[in-house]
C-alpha cells in the first residue's frame, strides 16, 4: 500500500499523520482493510515497532479497529471528519481555465462521431414489452452445455492457453470457422484466410486501418449500420451514402468516378430495412469492385436466421478476384458478451491484418477460443442454431400475426424474412409525430426504437424497429395491441402544422 509519511519529525509522528490523513480524505474508505504491520514496514522500508505504535495511535483516537483473527480495518464511524485537511484548491475550482488538450487528427474524428447507444439496450429497465433489437434470444442459449465445456478446458489448462496466443486466432478455431462458413454460406474460406477478432467492430477497425487514408471515399448504405461507418470516418474516411430499397443497396447508384477504397454492404439481410440483394446485384457490385478498384466489406451479421426462401450465395463465395473480405460474428447467435467475431480475407492481405491485430491487442483470449471451439467441433453449435432458427421463427410469426391482425393495412412491414428484427412504417405518421410515439408507448411499458438514427439524410417517413427475439410470444401480442393504440391515437389527432405524409 502506498503510504506518504506526512511532515517532518519521529517516523512514528510522520506514518501516523500520513495514514490520518489518507483515512480522512477518503482515499482509505470506512471498513478498508489495512495491511498487517509487518507486511506495511517491509513495504515503507520502516522497523516494526514504529508501524506497531501508529496504529495502536490510531486506534486509540477511534480511527481504526482491530478485529481479532481479521486484521486492523478502518472504523465505520470517523472522529471529526469535520477537521479533515482540505485538497488545494485547483486552477478550475479558483477560476482559471483548464489546460488545452490537443488530440490527434484521428481522435478528433473519433469524438465527432461518438456513437449511438447500442443496438439491444433497453431504455428502461421494468417494460412490460420491450422490442429491443440487436440482441438474440440469451435464455436460449445451451448455458450447462457451454459451461462444461468450459470446465473441461479449465482442468486441462495447457501452457500454450496460458501464453501468448497467435494474433490471427486459434489454429482449431480458424480451421472450425472456415469449416463452417464453406458448409453454411458458400464461403470461399480456409483456416489460412480466417483471423478471429473480438467482434465485428474490431474487424471494422482493423479494415479501416488497413485500407482507409484521410480524404478516401467510402461507400455505405443508406440508411445502415452506424457503427461501421464510424469505423471508416474516424480513420478519415468520406461517405458515400448509396440509397436501398426493398432488395438492398441499388448497385446502379454506385459511383462510376474517382477512386473508391471500400464499399460496406449487409447483402444477406440489410441493415436496418432487411432487403436481400439478390444474385444479379451480387455480380454487379463485383463487377463495379474490380472495375473501380475498390474492396468489398461484407457484413453478415445475423444470415443464420432465414425464414423464407433458398438460401443465398454469399457474396465473397462469387468473388474471383479477392476483392471482398468477409465479416461474421458469434454475437447473434451465442451471446453478445462474448466478444468473438472472424474476419476472412483476399490472400494478399494475410500478412499485414496479422501485424495490425498484434499492434492491436496481441490476440483475441485463448481459452474462450478453445471452448468455442469444443462447441463447433462438437455438433452443439449447428443444432443450437436449428433450435434458435424455429424458436426465432415462431416469435416472428406471432409478430406478423398480432400486426396483421391489430394494425392491418394502416402499416407496412420491411425485413420480415429474415434476422432478430422487422422495421413497421405506420401510414399517416408524420416524421414530427415520431417521438410523441414513442415516449407514450414507453408510459405504457413498450420499448419501440426508431429507425431514422441509420440515416445519414433525415429519412422521407417514419419508421420503428421492432425486435423480437427477446421476447415470448405473449409479450408480443400484448405489445403489439398496446403499441397500436398509442398509433391510432396520435394519428388521429388534428395535426398542428401541415402532416408530410409518406
Amino acid at each position: 500500500m502506498l503510504v506518504t509519511l506526512d511532515g517532518d519529525g519521529p517516523f512514528i509522528e510522520r506514518l501516523y499523520r500520513g495514514l490520518r490523513r489518507a483515512i480522512l480524505e477518503g482515499r482509505l474508505a470506512p471498513g478498508a482493510r489495512l495491511p498487517s504491520t509487518r507486511v506495511l514496514s517491509a513495504d515503507l522500508g520502516l522497523s516494526r515497532n514504529v508501524v506497531v505504535l501508529a496504529f495502536e495511535r490510531l486506534m486509540a483516537e477511534g480511527y481504526v479497529e482491530a478485529r481479532k483473527g481479521s486484521g486492523t480495518f478502518v472504523s465505520r464511524a470517523l472522529p471529526d471528519t469535520a477537521l479533515a485537511p482540505r485538497r488545494p484548491r485547483s486552477r478550475v475550482d479558483a477560476g482559471q481555465s483548464r489546460p488545452r488538450v490537443s488530440f490527434s487528427a484521428h481522435a478528433e474524428r473519433v469524438r465527432a462521431v461518438a456513437p449511438l447507444p447500442a443496438p439491444g439496450t433497453p431504455r428502461r429497465a421494468g417494460l412490460a414489452c420491450d422490442f429491443r433489437y440487436g440482441l438474440p434470444a440469451v435464455a436460449d442459449f445451451p448455458q450447462a452445455l457451454w459451461t462444461r465445456l468450459m470446465a473441461r478446458r479449465a482442468a486441462s489448462l495447457s501452457v500454450r492457453t496460458l501464453g501468448y496466443g497467435r494474433s490471427l486466432g486459434f489454429g482449431p478455431l480458424r480451421d472450425a470457422v472456415a469449416g463452417y462458413v464453406r458448409r453454411a454460406r458458400g464461403v470461399n474460406a480456409s483456416a489460412d484466410r480466417v483471423v478471429i477478432v473480438n467482434g465485428a467492430q474490431q474487424a471494422f477497425d482493423l479494415i479501416a486501418r488497413l485500407l482507409v487514408d484521410p480524404g478516401d471515399r467510402v461507400v455505405v448504405e443508406e440508411p445502415g449500420y452506424q457503427a461501421a461507418r464510424q469505423a471508416f470516418v474516424a480513420a478519415g474516411a468520406r461517405p458515400l451514402a448509396v440509397p436501398v430499397d426493398a432488395s438492398g443497396i441499388d448497385v446502379s447508384r454506385l459511383p462510376r468516378r474517382g477512386p473508391v477504397r471500400l464499399a460496406y454492404v449487409t447483402p444477406s439481410h440489410q441493415f436496418p430495412l432487411g432487403g436481400i440483394l439478390p444474385l444479379a446485384r451480387r455480380l454487379a457490385l463485383l463487377r463495379w469492385a474490380d472495375t473501380v478498384g475498390a474492396h468489398v466489406v461484407e457484413d453478415d451479421y445475423d444470415s443464420e436466421f432465414r425464414y423464407e426462401g433458398s438460401p443465398v450465395e454469399a457474396v465473397q463465395g462469387l468473388d474471383l478476384a479477392e476483392r471482398v473480405l468477409y465479416v461474421g460474428t458469434f454475437s447473434k447467435v451465442l451471446y453478445p458478451s462474448l466478444r468473438i467475431g472472424y474476419l476472412v480475407v483476399p490472400t494478399p492481405l494475410i500478412g499485414p491484418i496479422a501485424a495490425l491485430k498484434f499492434l492491436t491487442d496481441g490476440q483475441t483470449p485463448t481459452f474462450e477460443q478453445e471452448v468455442l471451439t469444443d462447441f463447433i467441433t462438437g455438433g452443439h453449435f449447428e443444432r443450437h442454431l436449428r433450435r434458435s432458427r424455429l424458436r426465432n421463427a415462431a416469435r416472428r410469426a406471432a409478430l406478423l400475426a398480432a400486426i396483421h391482425e391489430t394494425l392491418g393495412d394502416e402499416v407496412s412491414v420491411s425485413g420480415e424474412n429474415a434476422g432478430l428484427h422487422v422495421v413497421l412504417w405506420p401510414r399517416g405518421l408524420a416524421d414530427a409525430e415520431l417521438e410523441t410515439v414513442l415516449r407514450m408507448a414507453l408510459e405504457r411499458g413498450v420499448g419501440v426504437y426508431p429507425v431514422s438514427p441509420y440515416y445519414l439524410r433525415p429519412p422521407r417517413r417514419a419508421g420503428l424497429m421492432l425486435g423480437y427475439a427477446c421476447l415470448t410470444e405473449h409479450e408480443i401480442r400484448e405489445g403489439v395491441a398496446i403499441l397500436a393504440g398509442v398509433l391510432r391515437e396520435v394519428t388521429s389527432r388534428p395535426p398542428s402544422s401541415p402532416r408530410q405524409w409518406p
